[in-house]
């Protein structure tokens, strides 16, 4: 009997930085009957340096790659202030569409999106990558199920390892990244954690610890926020910008039956016992740790183009993770509870 072909989708990439080579890869070589139909950026030599080792077009005419009828769907992986515009663009064009976080940064814009995604009728998948990571998911199959009953207290943390690779001045990281790129994350995790709780109020503290010289320019790298959602539970979301031990994701969730937890910087389960001690190897990266959970994302979103159904992580999800970022930034300015806008 002979098997069914999958069906092949071709993607092209908008958006050749670090991420993007990184997704990239990911269609071109770790996912059967997908291929990267081209990459395009207003920098032409970040596209060539991208698209070359897969042999494949590199464009600054991003709105020619969108536009290409040999193109089914489109990834965004650029600089997140031009996120919106281009799901519009693609979703305009009549392309599937995979946006990074954030895929907006005001809730205007992301009603925008998504919006256009659905008076094209393209899915609209953005990039919450912690949702695919094995055990994250295996947390929120458990509290689906009810498995730690109500949740009562929540958390999450990210704490990066310092500066992104060749940033040699961190006066250059635009104003509220560490609430729009970085907690982001958090705040649709704790979202997907409760699942069917609605967030209330949030309030934050903030400061610049790692860099102070950079506050006046806008630079925060130390955040705490405190989030109380309408089931009574009480969530609190971190991040610092230099974890030195290494890249420091997790999540907690307790409640009225028990306790979840999720996240292992460790890199393997060898323990190396010497001289000086016991050391153990951790993972310095995002990629390092969450290249399965990258693949896995892409691979959802490419079934979801294949089968015209409605992605696991919608623009929806992303407004909501985007109102909580909002309103922390509000409350930051404030130094005052902040409601969480609808």
């Amino acid at each position: 009997m002979r098997r069914r072909l999958v069906e092949l989708v071709r993607v092209g990439l908008v958006g050749a930085g670090r991420i993007g080579a990184m997704h990239a890869e990911t269609i071109a070589r770790r996912l059967p009957g997908v291929v990267l139909a081209g990459v395009a950026d207003p920098v032409g030599e970040a596209a060539e340096r991208v698209a070359a080792p897969y042999g494949v077009r590199a464009t600054t005419d991003v709105e020619g790659l969108m536009g290409d009828p040999e193109v089914d769907a489109v990834a965004i992986t650029s600089v997140a202030a031009a996120h919106s515009q281009l799901v519009v663009a693609a979703a305009r064009a009549g392309k599937a569409v995979f946006c990074e976080k954030p895929m907006a940064l005001s809730l205007e814009d992301a009603d925008r999106a998504i919006g256009a995604a659905r008076e094209a009728g393209v899915a609209l998948q953005v990039g919450f990558n912690r949702r695919f990571a094995k055990d994250f998911a295996a947390v929120h199959e458990v509290v689906v199920a009810g498995g730690i009953g109500t949740p009562q207290l929540m958390r999450s943390v990210t704490r990066d390892p310092g500066w992104p690779a060749g940033l040699k001045n961190p006066g250059g990281v635009r104003p509220w990244t560490i609430f729009l790129e970085t907690l982001i994350h958090d705040f649709d995790t704790l979202l997907w954690l409760n699942p069917g709780a609605k967030p209330l109020e949030v309030f934050t503290r903030a400061d610049a610890l790692v860099a102070p010289e950079f506050k006046e320019q806008g630079l925060l790298d130390t955040a705490v926020v405190t989030i109380t959602f309408d089931n009574g539970a009480i969530a609190t979301a971190e991040a610092n910008f230099s974890a030195l031990y290494g890249y420091d994701v997790r999540g907690e969730v307790f409640g009225s039956k028990g306790m979840l937890s999720a996240g292992n910087l460790l890199q393997s389960a060898m323990v190396h016992h010497h001289a000086d001690g016991v050391s153990l190897r951790t993972v310095r990266s995002d990629v390092e740790m969450f290249i399965d959970a990258y693949t896995a994302e892409m691979a959802a979103f490419v079934n979801a183009v294949r089968e015209k159904s409605t992605p696991v992580v919608t623009g929806e999800d992303a407004r909501n993770a985007l109102a909580i970022a909002l309103a922390a930034i509000a409350s930051y300015q404030s130094s005052q509870p902040e409601k969480v806008a609808e």
